[in-house]
């Protein structure tokens, strides 16, 4: 017999995310929660990395999938886009866990100020990504867009490494 809600939400930590199998969704920061209604059903909640993320559906039905197989029969899953998400949320442990893979985890950008202009730049952000992994920060970015909307990719000029960097949202 499954106990409590502490199982339920350690069920739903598990679940690794569709695009980058080395995070868990809540090392990614978009499982927002996991609560039990009064009728026993599990509701848990996601934000999305952005409104068109092609994954979302694949992450509903593995959520689905793991917290049933955890015992639980009756499991909801809700899409709240607000406040929306930042690679911010990204977890420590799920920084750590980009790096060992070879993708180089985005740069913290602190908290906004609730209603206050985004600047926009149409140029290319000029930051400093480190390679992750020879740690150099000569690299250059060879394509805005990686293998999902989220990423980039760049090249080490010391190691002469391609890897993907996660962009700052």
């Amino acid at each position: 017999m499954v106990t409590a809600l502490v199982d339920a939400r350690e069920a739903a930590e598990r679940v690794v995310d569709p695009e980058m199998p080395m995070l868990t969704l809540a090392d990614l920061g978009v499982l927002r929660g996991v609560e039990t209604a009064g009728d026993g059903t599990v509701v848990v909640t996601l934000t999305p990395t952005y409104s068109g993320c092609p994954a979302l559906e694949a992450m509903r039905d593995d959520l689905r999938a793991a917290l049933q197989d955890a015992g639980y029969d009756a499991v909801e899953v809700r899409t709240t886009f607000s406040p929306p998400w930042s690679t911010d949320w990204i977890s420590d442990e799920g920084r750590r866990k980009l790096a060992e893979a070879g993708v180089a985890p985005p740069h913290r950008i602190g908290p906004k100020a609730a209603g206050a202009p985004i600047p926009l730049t149409l140029a290319p952000p000029s930051q400093t990504v480190p390679c992750p992994q020879c740690g150099a920060a000569d690299t250059e970015e060879v394509s805005r867009f990686g293998p999902t909307a989220c990423t980039a990719l760049r090249r080490c000029r010391s190691c002469a490494e391609p890897f993907e960097h996660v962009k700052e949202i």
